[in-house]
Formats: C-alpha cells, sequence, structure tokens
C-alpha cells in the first residue's frame, strides 16, 4: 500500500508541475486534457490514504510521494524544454566578431555599441529554442568567459528572423558537434 501511495503520488505531482507549465506556455488544451488525468490520479491517491488515514505510514508515504513528484516534474520539464529564452549579452571583446560566429551555428542575433563604465562594449540579444540554452552559454563563454549574460523567457514573440525560419538544424548539428567533442576528451 505505501508503495503504491508513493508512485500515486509521484505521477499526480509530476502531471501538475507538467499541467502548470503548459498552462504558463499558453497551451491551454493540452493543459486541460492532462489536468483530467491529474485529477483521476489525485483523487485515487487521496482516497487511499484518507480510506486507511489510522496507518501514519500512508500519510508518510503520500508526503514522500508528493516531494519526489515534484522533482520528477522539474526533470521532466527539464528535458521538453518548452519555449524559448532570450539571451541578453554584453562583452568588451567588440573587435572579435561573436554575431556572425553565433549566427553560423543557427543562433538570431542582434547586436549593437553599447558603453559601459569601461569603455566601449558590444550587446547582443539572441533568441534560442530553451532545449539550446546552455549550449548558447557555452558559445558565448568559449569567445569571451568574461561575457555579462543574461537570459529570460519572452513572453510574445512577433516578426524577425525567429517568425521567418528558426535555424534548429544549423543549432542541433553545431550541438552534436561539441559534444562528441567533449566525448574525446
Amino acid at each position: 500500500m505505501v508503495a503504491i501511495i508513493i508512485i500515486i503520488n509521484i505521477v499526480y505531482v509530476s502531471f501538475f508541475t507538467i499541467r502548470m507549465i503548459l498552462t504558463l506556455k499558453g497551451q491551454r488544451y493540452l493543459a486541460a486534457g492532462i489536468s483530467m488525468v491529474e485529477v483521476v490520479i489525485y483523487v485515487v491517491g487521496l482516497g487511499l490514504v484518507l480510506d486507511n488515514l489510522n496507518e501514519i505510514q500512508n500519510l508518510a508515504a503520500y508526503a514522500l510521494g508528493y516531494g519526489i513528484g515534484v522533482i520528477v516534474g522539474m526533470k521532466i520539464e527539464e528535458k521538453l524544454a518548452l519555449g524559448y529564452t532570450t539571451v541578453n549579452v554584453i562583452t568588451k571583446e567588440y573587435d572579435k566578431d561573436l554575431p556572425r560566429l553565433l549566427r553560423e551555428k543557427g543562433y538570431g542575433v542582434t547586436n549593437w555599441q553599447a558603453n559601459g563604465l569601461e569603455g566601449d562594449r558590444m550587446a547582443m540579444q539572441i533568441l534560442t529554442p530553451r532545449k539550446y540554452e546552455v549550449s548558447l552559454y557555452h558559445a558565448i563563454k568559449e569567445y569571451d568567459p568574461k561575457a555579462f549574460i543574461i537570459a529570460y523567457e519572452p513572453k510574445t514573440i512577433h516578426g524577425g528572423f525567429w517568425v521567418k525560419a528558426v535555424k534548429e538544424r544549423k543549432i542541433k548539428e553545431w550541438v552534436a558537434k561539441r559534444r562528441e567533442k567533449e566525448n574525446l576528451k
């Protein structure tokens, strides 16, 4: 009974986490479908605990399953990596051709001259699918380890490079080459 309660709650909370993320990303119909499954799992799990409330191990199993479910849900969300991330980069390596190099890897880059406390800087705004966010950071740090990087998730995207054609294939190829190179070390 304890193992069943733990498993039910892990599944329930994982579904809950995914539903919340889909809701925040505007995927209302998929979120609604998941919520129907989620509520059935919730009622079954809670029913098992309430039917046997005098057995403290069931309550402990419910709490343990809930905690593990949060972690599992977060891991699933990390793997799904839905949506896009906007990355703002400021580098003092103004003479380097970092925007061109990132564009060759498939990223959309808008850059401009900026002025910082210590002189001229290059500012860049880069939009990337979330699943390639870490690879983008590696690419930036490869060219400028001291680059200042800020990332956030945009709510709305309209027009520009990304709406016309995402260069995801090119990014995938670059990421695969980078991983292959790291595996050879």
